[in-house]
């Protein structure tokens, strides 16, 4: 008796599970959409986010969608077209919201009204990095040669109208030098092309070179932040060898522009939560990254003053893409 009431139980639980785990499963997938190759800064943090975010979610399923192209833009249109239910959404770094906006005369969408603020992810510096075809050490130095030599004076970076991409315009006016940029789609091609000697530099943010600064087949010889970086304390900055200019950038979640606050603040409360995983925290540090997390509010207001920031120096530059 004592054996069939048990299993009488267990057929019993077995059904109340079932209906509980069928809705679990078809729940809709959060997509994140990362417009860069996958193994760069932005694809890394996704994925990072995508083993954290289901436990915040309620178990919904986290998925991530590179769609690489345009220096990003190609993943914003996608969000741009995808429903505001909260279900759908982008990281990417700051510059398409607080550079592009200067840079490009048909941007394809408006960095207010087209994206709603979720949360700040990650500061970063970008950083000056020295190939094997180069083999400098210092600002220096790549400025003599180039002087020197105008054909070792090429740089690669993730795409056109990029920060790394505008660095490198600032640096060369101020050096008298014109750097001729090669642009590619995403730091981790623009690497690889550094180490196979295809251009003399490249300027990305640090990620992307921090393991091959260590091992040697790069070398970072300055970072363009306004202090040096924890992970490169050795490394000088721009200002620090004489070049007048410093930059820093971030990583941040958006949704769709009509994405209600309450569906935001929910989502920006669990990444927000992700980011305090000390695990995360060190993974991120370790490339290169300072965690940050924010409220939607406080991503506005930090998109509202870089944006005034890069205002000036665009237009002096007089540079302006299509």
């Amino acid at each position: 008796m004592h054996r069939r009431t048990l299993i009488l139980l267990t057929a019993a639980l077995t059904a109340l599970a079932a209906p509980a785990a069928f809705a679990q499963s078809d729940k809709p997938a959060l997509r994140i959409l990362v417009g860069f190759p996958a193994g760069g800064s932005a694809d890394v943090i996704a994925r990072l986010l995508s083993e954290r975010l289901p436990a915040q979610l309620g178990g919904q399923t986290v998925m991530v969608d590179n769609k690489p192209g345009a220096a990003g833009r190609i993943a914003i249109e996608a969000l741009k077209n995808a429903p505001a239910d909260g279900n759908t959404v982008v990281i990417m770094p700051s510059g398409p919201v607080v550079l592009f906006p200067h840079v490009f005369k048909k941007l394809g969408y408006d960095p207010v009204k087209d994206l709603a603020p979720i949360s700040q992810l990650a500061g970063f510096q970008f950083g000056v990095v020295s190939g094997p075809k180069s083999n400098v050490k210092t600002m220096a130095e790549m400025l003599a040669k180039a002087k020197a030599d105008p054909s070792t004076a090429t740089y690669g970076s993730s795409g056109n109208g990029t920060v790394p991409h505008f660095l490198g315009l600032m640096i060369g006016d101020a050096a008298g030098i014109d750097f001729q940029h090669v642009p590619y789609q995403g730091g981790a091609p623009a690497m690889n092309a550094l180490m196979g000697g295809h251009i003399g530099y490249n300027i990305d943010v640090i990620t992307e070179a921090l393991e091959q600064h260590k091992t040697g087949k790069v070398r970072i010889i300055a970072v363009a932040g306004a202090q040096r970086a924890p992970q490169l304390p050795d490394v000088p900055t721009l200002r620090e060898q004489g070049v007048a200019m410093d930059a820093s950038a971030w990583f941040a979640m958006y949704g769709p522009g009509t994405l209600p606050a309450a569906t935001a603040q929910r989502l920006s409360a669990a990444v927000q939560a992700a980011m305090k995983d000390p695990v995360m925290q060190a993974r991120l540090s370790g490339l290169g990254l300072d965690t940050i997390a924010s409220t939607p509010d406080q991503l506005a207001a930090v998109q509202r003053v870089d944006f005034a920031k890069w205002a000036k120096p665009v237009k002096a530059s007089g540079f302006q893409a299509d």
